[in-house]
């Protein structure tokens, strides 16, 4: 075989070792195969030593990493659980925008689906680079319009989620889906091959050529040059199919006969029969000459490594094919029985009856390379060692930083988003887009679901151990402003080249961080994704994204009823700040704003305090003391307390008493910290509660029928700006960035 075509598909070294396991040369089926089943987006041979330090037990989880999905318990009594993940669609979203999004969320929502989960909620992490770029804007508009359209059409609502923008995703945006299921504990389903005999069933969709090495794409970098070629490894979804197949399967899975479901995801027909194969123990043999195909002329290479969507593969009891193909059927769906379980653990392919591929399972799974890449601190961070924030020259103008920063593409009003979604279908969604976090009700249940999707790159980059603590500390914290009980997290940890000693150095210690912080606030990571190569070769280098690991952190409410919101209530109420001013902008808007960049240590965090907090604000919310909590970051305070107001266009005023600068207090981004009002009735109340649980506490306020925004600092008035006003610049700076308005 060609030298040039074999290392298309594997390095020369990973060739070397797969002609040694199979004691031949492959065939370009199987090298393709190999290529799929050993592509980093597959068997995470460059993180999977690093991931097994994340915890993933906990008495309310019910099924960790390892499946489709990760599931927790909701209601022990009534035995309801939640399914949920994450999962990164960046490349194909930045080649084709519109179905490289909406791609991404058919994807996550199979592998809830595929658990038996009935899904009933998404979200999605999204970065771009700076709208000053048309090309950026176009991205970012098809990806909204993407998401939007599967979303929609599926009837799955989109409930939140969060969006950065940074020069670091210019050519390279990342687009992170999650989607969450409800399913109860006796009816979950897992994809794992068992009995001998048993036929495999593939049901869904016809197969074409999309898609095609689309988990390879994911595992390598490319050039703008590139662009036009790869745009045939994109993916393209049909919604109305996927809600089809959600129904089938659903229906299907109430009647006996159904040993194990997967999704076709990454690598398609291929990932799905190995990945089944390999969990039971067993073998797989295909007949690919039964595939259902939209295509003429499509080879046995093309119909295992094609990526269409909508595509599902079942393994059933032998003598009951036909009752389950029936339920597909019923659906308009096809549904052929393509293969049968074996006992020789080997993935067997034919094609009108001749043998075309034999692999063991084994070689493609447990024997896919395992790299324990060097890493050294990367050369800015010892740079920014000698970084003094005091030589950021103090505002004359404290009102317009605050509308500056209120026009701010990352802190101003998603709305012009979260408006194209349908985030009310299927009437579980009770705390909309907007908050600190989204809030579900549970049907048949008293308990509530709320979820929270963070990360903060700036932090990550600047300190990356730092900001991976972090991104699961503030994902938590906007859970626990609702009144929920963090409960676990997943996560899409995307990160450039492994191969790059100073890029592995940022994935090692953010997930040591993200390790750490799962342990004290104990969110176990109970399903996840790991995105490399998130960089684009240009003439002058290549650019990298920043050290992103989204975190999405699901919390359980007792009581759905006594879910808390994030903005001011009633006219009177005390404004009280709990956790402590540092005065720290470093990774902060505000830095961005008066200096273009960010230097620095980052912030940092205290885990045992931020344990502390959450647990107080958790049981606070409970007894009914607060009316509103609302977790300070981007922007810090002087945001935050306007984000508080908008809702009702009330006014504040507020009074800092800190020996701090000024704009280091009203802008900086410490941790730790929520700001939350409470009624004049229950000030002493709460303000004992929150000394008794070693939370400092201080009166900073009062809410006001005045609707003008005052901020001062020691008796100095510093911000006065009308509420309305603000929510103006707020509500409107997004949408007119995207429209190149001020570009």
């Amino acid at each position: 075989m060609d030298r040039r075509l074999i290392e298309q598909h594997v390095t020369w070294e990973e060739y070397e070792k797969i002609k040694k396991l199979l004691g031949r040369e492959p065939n370009l089926v199987e090298l393709g195969i190999f290529s799929a089943m050993w592509s980093e987006h597959c068997s995470y041979k460059s993180s999977r030593p690093h991931l097994k330090k994340f915890p993933t037990e906990a008495p309310w989880v019910v099924q960790g990493p390892g499946e489709n999905a990760g599931i927790i318990m909701v209601d022990e009594e009534k035995q309801i659980c939640a399914a949920f993940k994450v999962e990164s669609h960046n490349h194909p979203s930045y080649i084709e925008p519109f179905h490289g999004a909406a791609t991404g969320v058919g994807g996550i929502l199979r592998d809830v689906f595929t658990m038996g989960a009935r899904p009933v909620a998404c979200m999605d992490s999204l970065r771009f680079g700076e709208l000053s770029d048309p090309k950026m804007r176009y991205v970012a508009k098809g990806v909204v319009s993407g998401i939007s359209h599967y979303g929609n059409c599926v009837g799955v609502p989109t409930v939140g989620g969060e969006v950065y923008f940074d020069p670091c995703y210019q050519t390279n945006p990342l687009v992170n889906a999650f989607a969450l299921g409800i399913v109860r504990k006796d009816k979950i389903f897992y994809a794992r091959a068992a009995g001998v005999g048993n036929p495999v069933i593939y049901v869904g969709a016809k197969t074409g050529r999309d898609g095609i090495h689309g988990a390879t794409m994911a595992s390598e970098e490319f050039s703008s040059e590139e662009e036009v070629e790869k745009k045939v490894n994109v993916q393209v979804g049909d919604p109305f199919m996927e809600k089809l197949l959600i129904e089938a399967c659903l229906e299907a899975m109430e009647k006996e006969g159904i040993v194990a479901i997967q999704d076709m995801g990454a690598a398609g027909l291929t990932s799905s029969s190995v990945e089944m194969a390999s969990r039971g123990g067993v073998g797989v043999e295909l007949w690919l000459d039964r595939v259902p195909t939209r295509e003429e002329g499509m080879t046995p290479y093309e119909i295992m490594l094609s990526e269409s969507q909508e595509r599902m593969l079942v393994v059933c009891e032998r003598g009951k094919e036909e009752e389950i193909m029936e339920v597909f059927r019923k659906w308009d769906l096809d549904a052929v029985v393509i293969g049968e379980v074996i006992e020789e653990p080997v993935l067997r392919l034919f094609w009108h009856g001749e043998k075309v591929a034999e692999l063991p399972i084994k070689a493609l799974t447990d024997e896919a390379p395992v790299y324990y890449r060097p890493f050294k601190v990367p050369h800015y961070i010892l740079e920014n060692a000698s970084y003094d924030q005091n030589s950021i020259p103090e505002p004359s103008d404290y009102a317009e930083v605050v509308r500056k920063l209120l026009a701010s593409p990352t802190i101003a009003s998603k709305r012009w988003i979260w408006e194209q979604y349908d985030h009310m279908v299927q009437i579980n969604t009770v705390v909309y887009p907007g908050g600190d976090a989204a809030v579900l009700r549970v049907k048949e249940s008293e308990k509530g679901i709320a979820i929270s999707s963070d990360c903060n790159s700036r932090y990550c980059y600047l300190n990356p151990y730092e900001g991976g603590k972090i991104a699961v500390a503030e994902a938590a914290r906007n859970v626990a402003c609702t009144g929920a009980v963090p409960r676990a997290i997943t996560d899409c940890l995307n990160f450039a080249s492994p191969e790059d000693p100073e890029i592995m150095w940022q994935f090692v210690k953010a997930t040591d961080g993200m390790a750490d912080a799962c342990k004290v606030l104990e969110t176990p990571v109970v399903s996840g994704n790991v995105s490399f190569y998130n960089e684009t070769k240009t003439e002058e280098g290549k650019r990298a994204v920043f050290p992103t690991p989204t975190v999405v952190c699901v919390g359980v409410l007792d009581n759905v009823e006594k879910r808390m919101t994030s903005f001011f209530k009633e006219p009177g109420d005390y404004i009280l700040l709990l956790g402590e001013n540092v005065g720290n902008v470093s990774g902060s808007e505000y830095q961005k704003l008066v200096e273009g960049e960010f230097k620095g240590r980052g912030q940092t965090i205290d885990l045992r305090f931020e344990k502390t907090l959450q647990d107080a604000l958790v049981e606070a919310i409970g007894r009914g003391l607060l009316k509103h909590a609302h977790d300070v970051s981007e922007g810090g305070i002087a945001v935050n307390l306007f984000e508080s107001a908008f809702e009702r266009e009330l006014g504040f005023e507020v009074d800092l008493d800190d020996d701090l600068r000024s704009d280091f207090l009203l802008f900086g981004e410490d941790q730790s910290r929520v700001v939350v009002s409470v009624s004049p009735e229950k000030l002493q109340e709460a303000l004992a509660f929150f000394t008794e649980k070693t939370v400092p506490v201080k009166v900073i306020g009062r809410v006001t029928d005045s609707g003008v925004g005052v901020i001062k600092h020691k008796g100095k008035r510093l911000v006065e700006i009308p509420v309305k006003e603000a929510k103006e610049i707020y509500e409107t700076a997004l949408e007119k960035a995207l429209s190149g308005e001020g570009n």
